[in-house]
């Protein structure tokens, strides 16, 4: 659906405002959006509508009134939409839109996005998920109005649409009030990541890609945002840092085993190393709520013949709507039948997932790694809802309540909140994995070091040898992982613990005066604190970039090791 767009570099936004011959058409008003489509580490597509058709400029910058980058495309239609390339990962872009001779809309500080971090880095990332939200009234609005004040100043990194955006039909005009009028600061300052509904192949058909749908998203069918071809915008995947999204069409794609949606998935699945995977789609494969999963058949199918290839996978959430409900599963595993057929084995944790209460779910590895168990939640309850049973074995809670999902990715910790329509916190739950690399060192321990003045670096140990250790610049939230390691060196005692970091950008870190330049490592007691001043070398005589590890068990000697790994994760 994408246009090819005349690209135009300009240096200054003043070349916007330049006295030149007015167009034979001139817009009067942005009646649509802007919008952002298809956000990647170095690009983004903003799109917008126009009451009359004009050419297309959208300017960027790093500060409203100082938008100095422009990008244009000649034809003139109402349909705007233009491709920026070219930007730096993790960075905020301001931006306007409108012809090449007037500014539309933007150029003002609620007008930004932030693209997203370098593929495989881990960041903070926050996302807002809405099931079946198209209902375009009060029950929406309130459980829009809940998140925006659930979330604050926090920006929202992405949004994902779980299909029913549009009620009934899935209408242009529908998706006016559902979507435009009721999300526009949400559309212009951060990328939704929608999914093909019942109510959306109404009006719309998967197979030829035609209709609302398909003319107001632009979807990543050729693996512009990571993944792999799929050759549609019915079916795709995206990553965003460390995590690998898969957006599946289970109501107009074939769902057979050997159909192309499946293959694809099956391709998709073995290419990504991503540290988690996240599935999303419309019709739940365990359910009953408005919808019972054990008799429905595009239900049934999404269960029996997608489930089984997420989980040989390592996927770690599958998110769907359709019941108009909320219910979260415990943590599964091999459960493709109906109902009657989950035995005890297939719950592989009966925790409730909650850190506070009795535990969260833990995955042994940090990345993909098959049959380790997943949360399967439903939450089609964004616009209203419809009650049901609400007994499936396979949930640990059911509501018939209003509301929506946060979930906050950090490394390799995922949290989930269920927000309902008053703010209310009605459902939580944790997955952690490899969890046995967050053992971190106390305030002030074990090494600080500086990138420049002020600005400290935290280490993290696992003071086990062949463990997992991490330096953390705690200003910037650049981070370096390595490996515990007991040096073998013959200029160093053989029984204290180095984490050792490699390198590609050499000199990032370096050692400012008056911080703590070494630690004590006692290997017998696997204790690594902080050393005494008076202990240490003088500050001048530690390289920079250098972290020294004295010995206290006896033997004398100090071992230095180079922190010159920087893995952006920005943690």
């Amino acid at each position: 659906m994408s246009h090819v767009n005349r690209w135009i570099s300009v240096t200054l936004a003043a070349v916007w405002f330049a006295a030149v011959a007015p167009s034979a058409a001139v817009a009067q008003s942005v009646v649509r959006g802007p919008y952002l489509q298809s956000g990647t580490p170095t690009g983004v597509v903003v799109r917008w509508r126009t009451d009359v058709a004009t050419n297309s400029r959208v300017i960027f910058g790093n500060a409203p009134g100082s938008l100095t980058s422009a990008v244009d495309a000649a034809a003139s239609t109402t349909e705007h939409e233009v491709t920026l390339s070219g930007l730096f990962p993790n960075t905020v872009y301001y931006y306007a839109v409108g012809t090449t001779t007037k500014i539309l809309a933007g150029n003002d500080p609620s007008s930004f996005f932030l693209t997203a971090p370098r593929v495989g880095k881990s960041k903070p990332t926050r996302i807002w998920v809405l099931g079946d939200p198209g209902t375009a009234d009060a029950d929406a609005a309130a459980v829009r109005d809940a998140y925006y004040a659930f979330t604050g100043t926090r920006h929202t990194d992405l949004w994902l649409m779980l299909g029913d955006n549009a009620y009934p039909r899935g209408t242009d005009s529908e998706y006016q009030a559902a979507v435009f009028d009721m999300y526009p600061t949400m559309l212009r300052k951060s990328v939704l990541w929608p999914t093909f509904g019942s109510h959306e192949g109404r009006s719309a058909n998967s197979v030829t890609q035609t209709g609302p749908y398909f003319d107001i998203f632009t979807l990543p069918r050729n693996a512009e945002a990571g993944g792999i071809v799929s050759g549609t915008e019915a079916y795709y995947s995206f990553d965003y840092g460390n995590i690998h999204f898969i957006v599946l069409d289970s109501f107009g794609s074939d769902r057979s085993p050997r159909g192309p949606m499946l293959s694809w998935l099956q391709a998709d699945l073995a290419m990504t190393t991503q540290d988690w995977i996240i599935a999303y789609w419309h019709h739940p494969p365990y359910s009953k709520g408005s919808h019972d999963s054990d008799t429905e058949v595009p239900l049934v199918e999404m269960r029996q013949n997608v489930v089984p290839l997420l989980e040989q996978a390592g996927v770690d959430l599958v998110l769907t709507g359709h019941s108009h409900s909320y219910e979260r599963s415990f943590f599964l595993d091999g459960h493709y039948g109906t109902s009657s057929t989950l035995v005890p084995a297939m719950i592989l944790s009966r925790a409730d997932g909650r850190p506070t209460d009795n535990g969260t779910y833990q995955k042994p590895t940090e990345g993909p790694s098959p049959h380790l168990g997943a949360v399967y939640a439903v939450l089609g309850s964004s616009g209203h809802t419809s009650g049901g049973a609400l007994n499936h074995p396979a949930m640990f809670v059911s509501l018939n309540v209003l509301g929506s999902l946060v979930l906050d990715v950090t490394g390799n910790r995922l949290d989930a909140t269920f927000l309902d329509s008053i703010g209310g916190i009605r459902d939580t739950f944790t997955i952690f994995k490899d969890p046995q690399t967050e053992a971190e060192s106390t305030s002030g321990a074990p090494g600080v070091f500086a990138a420049a003045a002020g600005q400290s670096v935290e280490a993290k140990w696992e003071p086990v040898a062949g463990g997992k250790c991490e330096v953390k610049n705690e200003s910037t939230n650049d981070k370096a992982r390595g490996t515990v390691q007991v040096p073998a060196t013959s200029a160093a005692p053989s029984n204290h613990l180095e984490c050792k970091v490699t390198s590609t950008t050499p000199g990032f870190m370096t050692v400012a005066v008056g911080d703590i330049l070494c630690v004590d490592v006692n290997s017998s007691a696997n204790a690594v604190t902080p050393a005494a001043t008076a202990s240490c070398a003088t500050p001048a005589a530690v390289p920079a970039n250098t972290l020294r590890v004295r010995d206290v068990t006896g033997t004398t000697g100090t071992q230095d090791f180079s922190l010159t790994e920087v893995e952006t994760q920005d943690d």
